[in-house]
């Protein structure tokens, strides 16, 4: 893959931006709390970096097809590179903090969606996608530790928001990088549908549909023990180092799993694990029935991340099965509900927490979504056979 120079480029660029957002959010939150003393606004800052990705993702999908890729992520960089520039000037007002905090989450899933749509023209092979994909996840999961640790080193010795300047800076660099570091590509669409017309026409299409609720049902129900974390290591006495030990595990597991199965499998192996993987993706998390303690807890979560080497294969019948001229808005519709799921189940799992213990909660959220995945697994195998039932009368 690094032997493509875009690939390069683009990776470049998204690790710069995703250590930027990273430190962003830790500065922001710090900032919000300085400036209102209050838990809930500076909790509201992570909050808002979920919520308008549902209404962004929706509303500006077909922009990924209607525009030449390169000129849609220079601009939303650019965007995201203003809204950041304003938030360091001091007259800036909380209320101002969060609207713009919301108006970069607006754009990201329009950018992440170009992205993905993009790297599947820069790297050509399939394969190569599906392994240019699994990086930049495994990337995004260490640039967002690494940057959550930087940020909280940088605001021992810099005020909140000179340490959110930097995030203007590592906007306007990935913007340059991507300007002059890959090349121009026409729109995918000469003419944009409409946008409810354009998203119905992803949803429409059975197999597709089927696909994308195999890649978002699964985190809504896996986000449940990190949505709960403190609370549980608190309920079995666990220290602040072991609450951290605790958080690391499901994203340490994710990035092992796609190493692995990046590296040591083939494309037909990746294929055939996708379902089996799927299926037993959250199995692990019943082992808090036995309300266990930090060693037993992490293993189960590095494991269940471990699982989400699934998506690799997945990612290959995603791109085969949506047509080129939709894949811009596809792959946006995708993003955008992969966040919104996680918030989704974050809220869902506080909410069950408030009359249920931690382990119990968690364990349900095992079992229903056990339950819930095994349904789309069949739903997944019903659509591959019927596809190729259509493509063998074709070739009839």
């Amino acid at each position: 893959m690094f032997r493509v120079r875009e690939f390069r480029v683009v990776f470049a660029a998204h690790t710069l931006s995703l250590l930027g957002i990273a430190v962003s959010e830790v500065a922001l939150t710090v900032l919000v709390y300085d400036l209102t003393r209050s838990p809930l606004l500076s909790s509201l800052t992570f909050a808002l970096g979920f919520l308008p990705y549902l209404l962004g993702g929706t509303l500006l999908a077909g922009v990924a097809d209607r525009y030449p890729a390169r000129r849609v992520l220079v601009v939303c960089d650019l965007v995201c590179a203003g809204c950041v520039a304003v938030m360091v000037l001091p007259g800036t007002p909380v209320a101002g903090l969060l609207v713009l905090r919301c108006a970069t989450a607006f754009v990201a899933p329009v950018f992440s969606g170009t992205r993905l749509a993009t790297l599947a023209d820069i790297l050509g092979d399939e394969d190569l996608y599906v392994l240019g994909r699994s990086l930049l996840r495994i990337v995004s999961q260490g640039a967002l530790l690494a940057g959550f640790a930087a940020g909280g080193l940088l605001l021992s010795v810099v005020a909140p928001r000179a340490a959110i300047g930097i995030t203007a800076v590592t906007f306007v660099a990935s913007a340059l990088l991507l300007r002059y570091g890959t090349r121009h590509r026409p729109a995918r669409a000469r003419t944009g549908a409409a946008t409810r017309r354009g998203n119905l026409a992803v949803l429409r299409h059975r197999r597709i549909r089927a696909l994308l609720l195999l890649f978002w049902v699964p985190p809504m129900f896996a986000v449940v023990p990190e949505a709960l974390a403190a609370p549980y290591a608190d309920s079995v006495g666990a220290s602040a180092a072991a609450l951290g030990v605790l958080m690391c595990a499901l994203p340490v597991g994710t990035i092992a799993g796609e190493l692995f199965a990046g590296s040591l499998l083939g494309p037909a192996a990746r294929a055939r694990l996708v379902l089996p993987l799927a299926a037993v993706g959250l199995l692990p998390y019943l082992l808090y029935a036995l309300h266990p303690g930090i060693t037993l807890t992490v293993l189960a979560l590095a494991l269940a991340g471990a699982t989400g080497a699934y998506t690799l294969g997945l990612d290959g019948w995603f791109v085969a099965a949506v047509p080129e001229e939709l894949r811009g808005r596809a792959m946006t519709l995708l993003s955008a509900g992969t966040m919104t799921v996680q918030g989704v189940g974050m809220a869902a799992a506080g909410a069950a927490a408030e009359f249920f213990a931690v382990h119990t909660v968690v364990t349900g959220a095992g079992v229903v979504g056990t339950a819930v995945v095994l349904a789309l697994v069949l739903e997944v195998r019903r659509t591959e056979e019927r596809d190729g039932a259509d493509q063998h009368v074709t070739s009839r």
